[in-house]
């Protein structure tokens, strides 16, 4: 890697035939030359090594006996080189896996098994886990560490360049599986979603589709701090943006409050993608009013509903532009955006939806035997576009039941389309509670219970009932230095919704259980009252 380079880049033309996010970079690299990819720390990797480099990589692979469509997969947190790999496996047709490195031995097994992952990259502090399993990994032939001191065995550096950087001989198109993404595995085993070299493009390429919005467009002097992890779309996907875009991303090991502010105040950072539970963690920090945002364009944020409350303090104190974006593993990442046009300070009925679809989305909003629902009707989310994943791997069956003949995509979650388009989410269909015959949807409840100006956090959850099937059951945070009582805060909700979805009983509790992408696990709040019976609904 090179000293670090934080001047203004000018984004280079991506082809307008590219059929894979390796000839973008490809094409960045001869434009670009020693301009910055990715900054780490002290270090640079800019886009000509990284070309250089990634051709090494596949190279080393393809001498391994890796072959197009093979997995490879990597267990680390945030780095350069985790990327590097993954370009080098995609000139390959390889395709990379990354692993939830917060996940337990069992369940890191389980992924790099299910996968068939034959190469393992290893990031520092992952050796010994991965030691712990690799007798029951018979697919596992290589472990290379990344910058990884305590791994005993190949370093990636050191095999790398052992081989040569012309560009491998293997050709890979816009159908070719490209990145493979576990998803959190809420309701049983994770499944792997495949993504196409032409899903991820869809969605990241300025030459795929010339109504990109403005928010979308890269432009010179883009910074983009890359804090989510890369196990996850919403990090995986920022860096292959930015690869895509010809722009510079700053990355961060794991997500941390002072490490982002410090990050921001030292580089351009113009663009951020936050979680609504990582933006939270920002705003509460010590010195977040002390820092000059000016630079700071954009955050996007998603993954989970925000409340209004939220959103009004992150505007006035970060001061930019605010874009909400909906999407999951299973479309390559967002598919439909609310703009910063519709983020008003005061609130607004729009503001309560997640936007509008991106260029070449299809929405519906459908019932349970798939016919449309009118608009303002709640029912199931369905979507249609080159962005969906071509498949669950090794996964028929749960690919059938999520993706039609006709290319719909069921995502799971409740929520209507507005006369204009707008889509509003209520929640997942599976966490919605039926109590005495009526539908209640946690978020809305969550809503207005985070209203409350002493409730730092909030989930809703049904629980067995005999009189009422289930009973809305509200688990909050209160913030620090503050009392709250069960009667104080269902009376507050009162005020603001119906009183059959107003919370029964109220749990007080330190932290809400979330997974790495910040969604609420909860199954895991909901266990203790379902526990002993057949099912998980009355």
């Amino acid at each position: 890697m090179a000293s670090p380079l934080a001047s203004p880049v000018t984004p280079a033309a991506a082809p307008a035939t590219a059929g894979s996010f390796c000839d973008i970079v490809r094409e960045h690299a001869q434009a670009l030359g020693d301009r910055p990819a990715f900054t780490y720390g002290d270090e640079t990797l800019t886009f000509a090594q990284l070309e250089r480099n990634s051709n090494r990589v596949a190279n080393a692979l393809a001498a391994f006996g890796v072959k197009k469509g093979e997995r490879v997969a990597f267990l680390g947190k945030n780095h350069p080189l985790y990327f590097e790999a993954l370009l080098g496996a995609a000139k390959i047709g390889a395709v990379m896996t990354p692993v939830n490195w917060r996940l337990a031995a069992p369940e890191v097994a389980y992924i790099l098994d299910n996968s068939c992952s034959r190469v393992v990259f290893v990031g520092e502090g992952f050796a010994e886990l991965l030691a712990r399993v690799r007798g029951a990994l018979p697919d596992v032939e290589q472990v290379i560490g990344i910058d990884a001191p305590d791994h005993p065995g190949t370093d990636y550096r050191i095999w790398r360049d052992g081989f040569p950087a012309r560009p491998p001989a293997a050709k890979v198109g816009t159908g070719d599986d490209a990145l493979q993404l576990y998803t959190s595995g809420t309701t049983g085993r994770p499944k792997g979603a495949v993504m196409t070299h032409g899903s991820i493009l869809s969605s990241r390429d300025p030459a795929s589709d010339g109504r990109m919005r403005k928010w979308q467009e890269p432009v010179e002097g883009d910074v983009t701090l890359l804090a989510m992890p890369c196990f996850h779309i919403s990090g995986t996907g920022t860096g292959i943006a930015t690869m895509v875009a010809g722009t510079n991303a700053i990355v961060l090991p794991e997500y941390d409050p002072a490490k982002a502010l410090d990050l921001i105040e030292n580089y351009n950072i113009s663009k951020i993608f936050l979680v609504p539970a990582a933006i939270r963690i920002l705003l509460d920090h010590p010195r977040v009013r002390e820092v000059d945002f000016s630079r700071l364009k954009y955050v996007t944020y998603g993954a989970s509903p925000i409340p209004l409350q939220l959103m009004r303090e992150a505007m006035e104190v970060l001061g930019c532009g605010f874009v909400q974006m909906y999407g999951m593993t299973e479309t390559s990442g967002t598919i439909v955006a609310l703009d910063p046009e519709d983020h008003v300070p005061e609130g607004s009925p729009r503001m309560r939806s997640v936007g509008t679809p991106l260029p070449g989305v299809e929405i519906r909003v459908i019932d349970a035997e798939g016919n449309d629902l009118p608009p303002n009707t709640v029912g199931e989310i369905a979507t249609r576009s080159s962005k969906n994943m071509s498949r669950y791997w090794n996964n028929p069956e749960a690919t059938a039941e999520t993706i039609d003949a006709e290319g719909w995509l069921r995502t799971g979650d409740a929520g209507y389309l507005d006369e204009d388009g707008y889509l509003y989410i209520h929640d997942r269909v599976k966490d919605m509670i039926i109590s005495g015959g009526e539908n209640v949807y946690p978020a809305e409840v969550e809503n207005a219970l985070y209203a409350h100006p002493k409730v730092a956090d909030v989930a809703v959850i049904g629980v067995p009932s005999d009189k009422w099937g289930e009973e809305v059951k509200a688990c909050v945070v209160v913030k620090p230095g503050e009392t709250l009582t069960e009667a104080e805060l269902i009376a507050h909700a009162r005020e603001h919704i119906a009183g059959y979805k107003c919370p029964k009983t109220v749990d007080f509790i330190e932290a809400l259980p979330r997974n790495p992408s910040g969604k609420i696990l909860r199954r895991t709040l909901r266990a203790p009252y379902w526990e002993g019976r057949d099912r998980a609904v009355n």
